[in-house]
């Protein structure tokens, strides 16, 4: 994946000015294109080598003093803080030297930390038991910052491999106070506690999800520089205004509003820019919007509710006729043409005379037939008569004197 504006070095793309063409771009699926070819030279070969931590929301880079050579996808041990940690190579050879530059490192600096060896069995072992306590120790590191009313808001919780260190994530909105959660923690989880504040789109990257799009949030894949986004970049571009559309899962204006910025901006340099109210012997034209793909400029007339679309070339030449003084009978509107096919519209038919008495007498012969025919089959059917009911002249026989005295009570 790579971004459009990477070769232009305009603020608005990842300022790597062509280095995505080699994914240095990217942040967990780093392609490494040179990971097949030999060495020709090993000892001249980068001995910095790319770690990534936590599946890739963590990078760092690593000194290989020895002789051993680490491929993409080694689990490696590494110097920690009073310890060691386990990750990931994610790079190696030349892309990292791409990758330094980037990132302004120098190679032949002592900054960076040393590899260790390949994780042994008992690094992956403790390592997995660590990331297996993470979740539990941010819940109870939520409620006791509860307790203490302390204003923030912890978003991940990340242990070393050894289980000596751990980094608390967090967002707030102002400076906090936590001299005393910092006391809390170290003693409750027993290890050396360091606090490090994000932001709302650095938490949604951490967190992971599906965006409207359809695919992974660019936050969590591989955008690890967030610039500032503000309505203008949707107002450029001619989006609704509307927070729900426009906000993403952070809550914040996407990101991806100032992916294509820069090409908009380009073609709103070829529009006029006093183009807002034309006069034309009419009256008055307001500008409503201006179709980039199309170059063209919708206007309407303030006693009209239809909408007249211009040219650029057109809006010129009344604007500067304008200038003069004179004012053009009508917009010299562009017809739009649409990939649908329009359907044929029926036109008037004058059928006066074509309907003659001959047919309806037929229709009213043909029914009246059709009643006939349904009278005679009535009547070649046999009539049946109902049989006389025996009972119906006899009446009810009565059985009351018939009936058993009833009991007296006594």
């Amino acid at each position: 994946m790579s971004c459009t504006s990477c070769s232009t070095g305009k603020p608005n793309g990842c300022k790597s000015n062509g280095g995505c063409s080699t994914g240095g771009c990217n942040r967990m699926n780093v392609h490494d294109w040179l990971a097949n070819l030999p060495f020709s030279d090993p000892e001249s070969s980068c001995r910095i080598v790319e770690v990534s931590f936590n599946q890739g929301s963590r990078k760092d880079y690593y000194r290989n003093n020895s002789l051993q050579i680490f491929e993409k996808g080694d689990i490696i041990s590494v110097e920690g803080v009073s310890g060691f940690d386990v990750g990931t190579v994610s790079l190696t050879g030349e892309l990292v030297r791409l990758q330094l530059k980037k990132h302004s490192l120098k190679e032949d600096t002592s900054e960076f930390k040393k590899i260790l060896r390949l994780a042994t069995d008992n690094d992956i072992n403790k390592w997995k038991e660590t990331k297996a306590r993470e979740h539990e120790v941010l819940i109870r590191s939520r409620a006791i910052a509860r307790q203490l009313k302390v204003d923030l808001k912890m978003a991940e919780v990340e242990i070393q491999a050894d289980g000596r260190k751990a980094t608390f994530f967090y967002i707030a909105d102002d400076r906090v106070d936590f001299r005393e959660l910092i006391k809390i923690y170290a003693s409750e989880f027993k290890v050396k506690v360091e606090m490090k504040q994000i932001g709302a789109r650095q938490e949604a990257g951490k967190v992971g999800g599906i965006g409207s799009c359809g695919r992974e949030l660019c936050c969590s894949t591989w955008l690890t520089d967030f610039k500032s986004v503000n309505t203008n970049a949707a107002r450029y571009q001619n989006l609704s205004i509307n927070q729900t559309k426009l906000s993403g899962q952070c809550g914040r204006l996407k990101c991806c509003l100032n992916y294509e910025l820069d090409t908009y901006l380009d073609a709103l340099q070829h529009f006029p820019d006093d183009a807002e109210v034309i006069e034309v012997a009419k009256g008055r034209a307001f500008l409503i919007k201006k179709d980039i793909f199309r170059n063209l400029m919708w206007y309407s007339m303030h006693d009209s509710t239809r909408h007249y679309p211009l040219s650029i070339e057109s809006v010129k030449k009344i604007k500067e006729q304008n200038r003069q003084g004179i004012k053009p009978e009508a917009l010299e509107t562009v017809e739009i043409v649409s990939g649908k096919t329009k359907e044929a519209e029926p036109a008037f038919v004058d059928v006066v005379g074509h309907i003659s008495l001959k047919s309806l007498e037929k229709n009213s012969r043909r029914r009246r037939d059709s009643d006939n025919s349904r009278k005679a089959n009535m009547a070649k059917k046999p009539q049946q008569q109902n049989a006389p009911n025996v009972n119906q002249n006899n009446p009810r026989p009565n059985n009351r004197n018939n009936r058993p005295p009833r009991k007296k009570n006594r």
